[in-house]
């Protein structure tokens, strides 16, 4: 390799903190961020879910998802619950307030996505979420 720009791993890096910073950005003014977002966004999905689905599910490891849990329970849009069903575990749920940032955080990432989107047209944008897809989840994205 000639240039550090014909690396795949520096363009990625990149491209990850470009975005990464829009949303920091604009998520802060909730006090959130990114990573809080994304967690909410899953119990926003589906409520009363176990930590180690919400890691699963964000490809997150058990020490990284207990401490965005803490964080987010001590700023009071969490809390954990008891599963009756296995009393070793407990279970995540949204608070009201943490329910009522559903709608604003949701339109401040929207208004990221687009303007992130927007400098590709909507052929270029549709591939590049595929292979976003492809590489970073590991699942065939579509054409």
């Amino acid at each position: 390799m000639d240039r550090i720009e014909d690396c795949y791993g520096f363009l990625l890096g990149k491209a990850y903190q470009k975005v990464w910073q829009m949303e920091k950005a604009a998520l802060s003014q909730y006090g959130i961020t990114p990573v809080q977002f994304v967690l909410l966004h899953v119990l926003w999905e589906k409520d009363g879910q176990k930590g180690v689905e919400l890691g699963s599910r964000l490809r997150l490891d058990g020490a990284t998802i207990t401490g965005v849990l803490d964080r987010l329970e001590k700023m009071g849009l969490i809390e954990r619950r008891p599963d009756l069903n296995d009393r070793r575990t407990n279970l995540i749920f949204l608070t009201p307030k943490g329910s009522e940032l559903e709608k604003p955080l949701n339109q401040v990432t929207d208004a990221v996505n687009k303007e992130v989107i927007s400098m590709f047209s909507e052929e270029e944008a549709k591939m590049f979420k595929s292979m976003l897809t492809k590489l970073g989840l590991g699942q065939k994205g579509h054409s």
